[in-house]
């Protein structure tokens, strides 16, 4: 009897340590996917502000709380099962889908950048059209339901990421990675939101205190919103360059799509990082990553222009 029981206190111990290690592979997957979206996920902590502007601030919370929960299911309920499937049954299409991705991420930050350079333009004969005035809860559920809706391409983006970085693991570790991908990402981006929409109120209150370094701090945070959401959307431009272009560079290296090109930047990355004694490995990813950026730039940039032919020719 009590030999059976330590057996089976054996079975229970290996049971345990097998799933802690399996635990461990899920965590380490999630973190190392959810690194690499990290471009995707700081653009949209910089957007996802824009929707509760103009509304009163008792619904700013509620709004981004509906934005979450609509997120979450685009995540876990739409585009997980596609992307398990994706990799269980046509993992080959998946190197094509992810330079897909990083051309539109490369697409929408050469936007961005164009757009802060004056480059837009409407074409002769345009005019905007004057908005309809809404009801504020009308107005508030069209801005959530768009909210959701560009929510859903990014989360897309985020997941295909994601999977690009979990190859030769289980078919069970790389589901169970994408999920806490998709919890971590959505906690993380509109948890963060929900504290910088907040953050001037809290100033605010900060700044009324009888307390002299309190409301330094108070005023400080309502003076630093601005900067922040600004330094965000740089932030977030840059790192959809990059991670963009990286990920088409590393598509045509791994394709043959004219190889030379992603080669060519690694080595000269090598060779400029080479002259520095110090750090040479730290520098060696920074050049890489700016010649990435600057690449997915010029791609975004013939892609705008692609779009804005294409438009010109249906009218």
């Amino acid at each position: 009897m009590a030999s059976g029981l330590i057996a089976l206190l054996d079975d229970v111990a290996a049971i345990a340590k097998l799933a802690a290690a399996s635990l461990d592979d899920v965590a380490a997957a999630t973190a190392k996917a959810g690194a690499k979206s990290a471009g995707v996920v700081i653009d949209d902590a910089a957007v996802t502000p824009t929707y509760v502007t103009g509304f009163t601030p008792d619904r700013e919370l509620p709004i981004i709380w509906k934005i979450a929960k609509g997120s979450l299911r685009n995540k876990l309920i739409f585009l997980t099962p596609i992307f398990i499937a994706l990799a269980a049954f046509l993992p080959q299409a998946l190197t094509p889908l992810l330079m897909l991705g990083g051309s539109f991420l490369c697409f929408e930050a050469a936007e961005k950048v164009m757009e802060k350079l004056g480059l837009h333009a409407h074409a002769e004969g345009d005019s905007p059209e004057l908005p309809v005035p809404l009801e504020p809860a009308e107005r508030e559920t069209k801005m959530v339901g768009g909210a959701i809706r560009t929510d859903l391409i990014l989360s897309a983006e985020i997941l295909a990421i994601a999977l690009g970085e979990l190859d030769n693991l289980p078919l069970a570790t790389t589901a169970a990675a994408l999920v806490g991908v998709s919890i971590a990402v959505t906690v993380l981006v509109y948890g963060g939101v929900a504290l910088i929409v907040k953050m001037d109120d809290i100033g605010l209150r900060l700044a009324q205190v009888d307390n002299g370094a309190s409301q330094a701090v108070g005023r400080a945070l309502v003076a630093g919103m601005p900067k922040l959401l600004a330094a965000l959307s740089v932030i977030g431009t840059a790192a959809m360059a990059w991670v963009g272009g990286g990920i088409v560079l590393h598509g045509m290296e791994v394709l043959g799509i004219f190889p030379a090109l992603p080669h060519a930047l690694t080595h000269w990355a090598h060779a400029i990082a080479s002259l520095s004694p110090v750090l040479t490995a730290a520098l060696e990813w920074v050049v890489h990553a700016s010649f990435a950026g600057v690449f997915g730039l010029i791609l975004g940039a013939v892609i705008a222009q692609g779009v804005t032919l294409a438009g010109k020719l249906r009218k």
